[in-house]
Order: C-alpha cells, then structure tokens, then sequence
C-alpha cells in the first residue's frame, strides 16, 4: 500500500497534509476574485487527474503550479462535474498540457448556453471584463452518459455517475475515487458554507430546482463514498454533508419564500435592477443571521436572484 497524503493549497496559504487510504488527494483553492472555489486533483503515483478547473485560466495555472510543487507526473485528465464557469474556464490551460477534458454529456451539451449567459453578464452587466479578455470556452474531448469508469495507469479506478436530479446546475456528475471512498462532487454540496442559488442555465435563464437539488443529495448517499469533497467550505462524511445540505436548502427557499410574499406591492421593485439589488443585500443578511456558522454569506448576494425569480 503506498503512503498517501490530502494536500490543501491556496494561493495565499501553505500546503498542508492530512493521511487519507490511497494516492495523494489535492485540493487548490482560490481566494474571493475565484469564488473560493476549491479544484480537487488526484495523483496515483503515475498519473494526475483534476476534478475542475477554476474561473479564470490565471487561477487554474496557479493551481498546476501547486501541483508541481508537489508531483512532476502528467496531467492527464480534467473531469468537469458540471456545466458553470468555474469549472470549465480554464480548460485552455489543462489542454494545452496535454490532458483529455471528460464530461457527462449533458453537461458538454449545456456549457455553451452557460458560456453566453455568463460572458454576457461579466462583459455587458458587470463590465470586469471585455470580449477580448473573458476566458474563451473550449469544448469538452470526451463524454459518457449515465455511468462511466475510468482505469488508472496505476490500476485504480474512478467511477462517474450521472445524477438522475438537477443540482447546483442543470445538470451533476460525481465522480468516486473507489480505492478511497471520496466524493468529488463540485458545487453539489457547500458543507458549513453558503450556496450558489442562481440554478442552473437553460435556455438562456436561470432555472433553479431546489427539490430536484434535493433528490440528487438523496442519490448521493447511494454512491458508496466515504466522505464528501464539496466546491467550496468543509469537507465531512456523506450523512453529515447529505443532511447539513439538505436542510440549509430548504430553510432558504422557505426564507426566500416568505420575503418574496411580504413584498405585497413592492414585489415589483424585484423587476427593477437597482431596487432589486437592495432586496438581494437584505436576503443575504437574513441567511448570514439564519446560518452564523456558515462561511461564504457573499455567494447569497450573488447568486440568490435566481431563486427570489422563481418566487415571483
């Protein structure tokens, strides 16, 4: 059995080590300008696969220099667990490493709605970026449907399950890594951090689904895994993140519920961008008071007008 590690690397922070059964699980995490986003990556012994990618291809070249500081085997692979930004933006640079993106195809199918909407926002709306400098999408290599499992180099193998629900988008892959029982499984889970309640992309609009996110929890616990590897916040055992999850998503939606009804008249400043921009603020300092132990309250002023949407 060979000596194994979880390596946790941010761009401000030093690395640190944790024992884990097999191989050498990664994790790179960006800071506030990346969403916190936590990119996972396992190395076993002969060949390094990524779980995402990060929002710009700045942070996920950080992010290979994390991991070079580490390991000097090859980048082979980068699976995207699902169709948002930041997991897909930086596939440019993966690529041009060398390594075969694979995604449910599903998730391939819905990156180029997600890609308009998400450049049309940062480029038009929020002006961060210009057409020129909004990182250029690169499609998916591979794809598999349903079920999928991939041997090593080193014999081990990871296994890719579809989820039948929506989740945190439109659509979810969670990947297990079988010889350890981890779940990588993108921005499914926040444990002891807020969610990103935009929904997923379709047609041009969000579309959030808070009980079909829901059920794709409930599919979670039938994977077989040990411990959940989230997007962003804490890791922690798959009864604990399934449950913590599950009830943070329905006391927000039951909170966005019932301020949306108070409104009465005022409802109609939600079709104002400013005005509704106060109501978001307001909505992300309830969650913050709802939930104090929870990090990340910022992804609620983000992200939350997609669901307050579904209310009206």
């Amino acid at each position: 059995m060979t000596k194994t590690s979880i390596i946790a690397g941010a761009v401000l922070a030093a690395a640190i080590s944790t024992p884990i059964q097999a191989g050498t699980l990664g994790v790179f995490q960006s800071d506030q300008n990346g969403f916190d986003t936590r990119t996972y990556w396992y190395d076993d012994g002969r060949e390094i696969t990524v779980f995402d990618t990060q929002f710009v291809p700045t942070l996920t070249e950080a992010m290979v220099a994390e991991i070079r500081k580490i390991s000097r085997n090859p980048i082979t692979r980068v699976i995207v667990t699902h169709p948002n930004p930041d997991k897909f933006n930086g596939l440019s640079v993966l690529h041009k490493l060398g390594a075969v993106s694979v995604a449910s195809k599903s998730t391939a199918d819905a990156m180029a709605g997600v890609n308009a909407y998400k450049r049309y926002f940062w480029v038009n709306i929020a002006k961060a970026f210009t057409e020129a400098t909004y990182p250029r999408m690169e499609p998916i290599k591979e794809t598999f449907s349903g079920q999928q499992v991939i041997s090593l180099k080193s014999g081990e193998t990871l296994t890719l399950t579809e989820l039948k629900n929506p989740g945190v988008s439109s659509t979810q892959t969670v990947i297990r890594i079988d010889s350890t029982g981890d779940l990588i499984v993108g921005d499914l889970v926040h444990h002891n951090a807020h969610a990103w309640l935009e929904g997923g992309i379709v047609n041009g609009k969000p579309k959030p689904d808070i009980k079909g996110w829901i059920a794709a929890l409930d599919e979670l616990k039938m994977l077989g895994g040990k411990t959940v590897r989230g997007g962003r916040g804490d890791d922690a055992p798959v009864e604990a993140a399934v449950k913590g999850q599950q009830d943070y998503l329905a006391s927000v939606d039951r909170l966005v519920t019932d301020y949306v009804g108070s409104l009465g008249a005022a409802k109609a400043e939600l079709d104002d961008p400013v005005k509704a921009g106060v109501h978001y603020a307001e909505l992300q300092k309830r969650a913050a008071a709802r939930f104090p132990d929870r990090q990340l309250a910022y992804l609620v002023g983000y992200g939350i007008y997609g669901l307050v949407d579904s209310k009206k």
